[in-house]
């Protein structure tokens, strides 16, 4: 027997034992493979995962000289899918014909030119039998891969064991988007899909929420359609060591026949659900599943642990998350034994799919309410806090998540500084959500207090030296989010750096100072200092006399106002008015921005901290007065 020969069956050998150890239910003609992913290809060539914005998903080895035309070939061939007119997206990037910074095990994206985009284009999904020979995948591929993943990888081979076993997994009923819980052998769930294109107005989703291509705006206009999934890995890599207790998270390409599909192939009705002839590849976000008595929504929040709190409300500060509702949050008791910091509940946050946003909006901290924010930091929790690091932070999620958006990092910047600084401050978790919060009064949206210090930091720059000429020559600008097939949702996004109150001969009106004097206000002085009422919030500059929102606890009252933490994103809401852009600043620029920033910031801190001591000595100095 030749060596070469004898190599050869030695190779064959352990697979096909792996075969029959899986029952033999994969395709006599299916690649030899591990149980839960292929193996690396050849040096030289890596693995990445094209996904069109209608849902369509292929695995495919990018050579050394493959550039963004033949990658659209190979799509084109195996799913008959229209290449015309289209561009190839890595998060930011519009790739052409140098790929050798694509990352092994990246998604890729391929959009319709804006001109092109039309509701009416069909879906074209891989359902038959014929796709599976176009793309020899694994059932579950992971995209992306570190050390902290090694706990999904132990859920993903218990997966497909079971999955070759015969155990489906179970659709969920509910949610806006579509989920499904996928099982062990024995029949326990031990994780949680979500599908990108079955989120809410995504091409595929199954309880009606459509209408929208992948890459667009979605339920909040600063996420887009198909990209929560990975804000939801961002989230569990951003937990440091388990701090917050959010449940391990994956990016997956993941092939099952119970995946939802609007638009089959051939034009036809969709296929019914469970049908085995309707193979689809998904990319999704894979979380393990917490099982939990009930959530917070129902049960009263007194029984929560302080430390509990503090750090789900550390990690919302954090990632700027802007759908930390009550449900969000898992509950587990222990009867007779004690969890985490000695107590008889334990909390798990989940559904980070909207944090990270591409601007900063209108957040959501269901915890702002309760009373365990009002407990200042203890000095371990200030010590994580110290010792958080958000250039280190982004460096780790370029390098975990090189598709990831450079406007979700700056976002991820900022608010990691605003929260170290309020913290050293001597702000609680309550004071820190309140000023990263907006209300309403009347039928205005008034910017937060961390985004009126954006807008200043804005101003400064703009009047900075290198830049001011920039001011002086240009006009008012535009910028929008594309939106191209919404019609009249689009928004006009404006940077204040464009608007009037960064030009020379304007008179400004410095916000900050409003931002102390208003701890002393009353809520009945609120009309009184408000912009222009004829300004609608869905094209609204705010202007120097801006009149900022009190420090007073935010509810609804008297004079009407309603304020936003009595929202969420389980509601379809109307679109969010954008004072601040962060993405439209060069990286000099950015810097310089960052400086401005926390010299203001600790500005404001120092007066509040101030403001805060002279209303305790007036009240210790009148107390015995008659």
């Amino acid at each position: 027997m030749s060596p070469n020969l004898e190599s050869h069956i030695k190779s064959q050998v352990p697979a096909m034992l792996l075969r029959r150890f899986f029952g033999g239910a994969g395709r006599r003609d299916e690649p030899t493979k591990h149980h839960y992913h292929l193996p690396r290809p050849p040096a030289g060539r890596r693995r990445v995962f094209v996904q069109t914005e209608t849902g369509c998903v292929l695995g495919m080895d990018l050579d050394r000289g493959d550039n963004a035309h033949t990658v659209k070939r190979r799509l084109q061939l195996a799913l008959n899918v229209p290449t015309g007119e289209t561009s190839l997206t890595f998060g930011d990037r519009v790739l052409e014909n140098d790929l050798s910074f694509i990352r092994p095990d990246s998604p890729l994206l391929l959009t319709r030119n804006s001109i092109n985009r039309s509701c009416s284009t069909p879906c074209l999904c891989p359902v038959s039998k014929e796709f599976e020979h176009k793309d020899h995948s694994g059932l579950v591929e992971m995209l992306g891969c570190s050390i902290s993943c090694a706990r999904v990888k132990r859920l993903v081979e218990d997966v497909v064991i079971a999955i070759r076993s015969g155990v489906d997994p179970v659709p969920i009923g509910s949610g806006l988007g579509g989920s499904y819980y996928f099982r062990n052998m024995a029949g326990d769930r031990v994780a949680i899909v979500k599908p990108t294109d079955e989120e809410p107005f995504a091409p595929n989703n199954p309880k009606g929420f459509v209408g929208r291509a992948l890459g667009q705006p979605g339920l909040k206009k600063s996420v887009r359609v198909g990209e929560t999934g990975f804000r939801e890995v961002a989230a569990y890599l951003l937990d440091h060591d388990n701090f917050a207790n959010v449940p391990p998270t994956a990016l997956v390409k993941i092939t099952h026949s119970i995946f939802n599909i609007n638009c089959p192939v051939n034009g036809g009705s969709p296929a019914p659900p469970h049908d085995q002839e309707q193979v689809s590849s998904k990319i999704a976000s894979f979380q393990q599943f917490i099982a939990h008595d009930f959530d917070a929504s129902d049960h009263g929040t007194s029984s929560f642990p302080v430390a509990a709190v503090h750090r789900i409300g550390i990690l919302d500060i954090r990632i700027f998350n802007t759908d930390r509702h009550a449900g969000n949050v898992l509950v587990r008791n222990f009867d007779g034994g004690t969890g985490r910091f000695g107590c008889q509940t334990e909390l798990f946050p989940i559904d980070h799919g909207l944090c990270l946003p591409e601007n900063l909006e209108d957040p959501y901290f269901e915890w702002i309410h309760w009373a365990q924010s009002s407990i200042p930091f203890t000095e371990e929790e200030l010590e994580y806090i110290k010792n958080l690091d958000p250039m280190r932070d982004v460096a780790m999620l370029r390098r975990e998540l090189p598709f990831i958006r450079e406007a979700c990092l700056r976002v991820l910047v900022l608010c990691t500084i605003f929260l170290k600084e309020a913290a050293a401050s001597g702000l609680c978790l309550a004071e820190i959500g309140e000023m990263m919060t907006r209300e309403f009064r009347g039928l205005e949206e008034e910017p937060s207090k961390l985004e009126v210090i954006c807008m200043e930091a804005r101003r400064k720059l703009a009047e900075w030296e290198p830049f001011s000429h920039v001011v002086e020559q240009g006009e008012d600008m535009d910028f929008q989010f594309s939106m191209d097939v919404l019609g009249e949702y689009s928004d006009v996004i404006r940077s204040p750096r464009f608007n009037g109150s960064g030009t020379k001969g304007n008179s400004f009106r410095n916000p900050l100072s409003k931002l102390v004097e208003s701890i002393d206000e009353d809520n009945d002085d609120d009309e009184d200092g408000r912009s222009e009422s004829s300004m609608r919030s869905s094209e609204r500059v705010p202007s120097g006399g801006l009149k900022l929102p009190s420090s007073g606890t935010k509810s609804s009252g008297s004079n009407g106002s309603v304020h936003a933490l009595n929202r969420s994103a389980d509601e379809q809401l109307p679109s969010s008015v954008c004072f601040v852009r962060l993405s439209d600043m060069n990286a000099e620029e950015w810097n310089i921005f960052l400086e401005k920033f926390q010299e203001l910031l600790k500005e404001v801190l120092n007066e509040r901290a101030a403001a805060a001591g002279q209303r305790m000595k007036q009240r210790l100095g009148t107390s015995c007065k008659f």
